[in-house]
């Protein structure tokens, strides 16, 4: 099996694993980031909401599109990673720098390789996280779409590959700056333990995976998460203005949200998603070292 080949399929364990332990926690942020203000008074009540009103299940609506697309998206994160590290390793070996093997990455390295990660990551991650928010937010008593594949029809049909790809700019932002600091950190982390321990990579404690998989979550949402919520409102207003179109730029969706929300805005559903980071990232990291192992063994 080539490297690649194994960067896609342990990417697709981390990325499977990423969205069953973070879909319950991801909706509750998606209704708090695009709820009018005041709608709900925290976390739990709008939790509560859900449950009463929607029932269990409703913690795993529009699972499917991000267990498919997440999968492959966290694939496609892992395997523009591992070639970028590995591209880097050539040059620092032909320098004579990163060690015997060249393979201890700069600090700009690494981040250079999470930003290629993250636009790599994003062509996909757009449209799916698209297709899921309109799925998490839309009534339901009267619900627009029956399923994933039932919103992807109707989008496209009346919109376009446009409409699929709605936030796709801000997606983009949001992915690289992310993304750099997110396997900045981890790596950092795994660099940090095996140079203190005089150990290999897969001799690392699989749950110092989860922690600095946990940490690099935080640092990421530290970075992103107003951008996340801008992102959030941008694929969920309406495509044009007879339905209900409220933002006609990223940059119009800041300032009005600015104008008539205030700063508080910009972190409404924190809360659930510092909950869910240590478990979501600390799962993805787990999954993909894990399954790494067993590929090369």
């Amino acid at each position: 099996m080539s490297k690649a080949v194994k960067d896609l399929t342990a990417g697709t364990v981390g990325g499977i694993a990423q969205v069953l332990v973070g879909q319950p926690f991801d909706i509750v942020k998606v209704r708090m980031q695009t709820s009018p203000k005041g709608t709900y008074t925290g976390m739990l009540h709008c939790a509560g909401g859900i449950l009463k009103n929607e029932g269990p299940l409703a913690f795993y609506k529009g699972t499917l599109t991000p267990l498919l697309g997440i999968g492959l998206c966290v694939s496609i994160q892992f395997g523009a990673l591992e070639y970028t590290k590995r591209f880097f390793s050539r040059q620092n070996r032909a320098r004579g720098t990163g060690g015997p093997s060249g393979v201890t990455l700069t600090e700009t390295q690494l981040f250079t390789a999470g930003v290629a990660a993250g636009l790599a990551n994003g062509v996909v991650s757009g449209p799916v996280e698209h297709i899921r928010i309109r799925l998490q937010t839309q009534s339901n008593t009267n619900p627009a779409y029956a399923g994933p594949w039932d919103a992807i029809r109707k989008i496209y049909s009346a919109h376009g590959i446009a409409g699929i790809y709605k936030g796709q700019a801000v997606t983009l932002l949001r992915e690289a700056t992310g993304y750099g600091v997110y396997f900045l950190a981890y790596e950092k982390l795994v660099q940090r333990e095996m140079a203190r321990k005089g150990i290999r990579r897969d001799q690392i404690n699989p749950m110092n995976a989860v922690i600095y998989g946990a940490a690099a979550g935080y640092a990421l949402w530290a970075i992103i998460y107003p951008i996340d919520m801008i992102k959030s409102r941008m694929q969920t207003d309406g495509f044009t203005p007879s339905t209900g179109q409220k933002y006609a730029s990223t940059w119009d969706c800041v300032r009005r949200v600015w104008r008539t929300e205030g700063i508080g805005a910009f972190t409404r559903g924190l809360g659930p998603t510092l909950i869910r980071s240590p478990f979501a990232n600390g799962a993805t990291f787990l999954g993909f070292e894990m399954a790494m192992r067993v590929l090369n063994h």
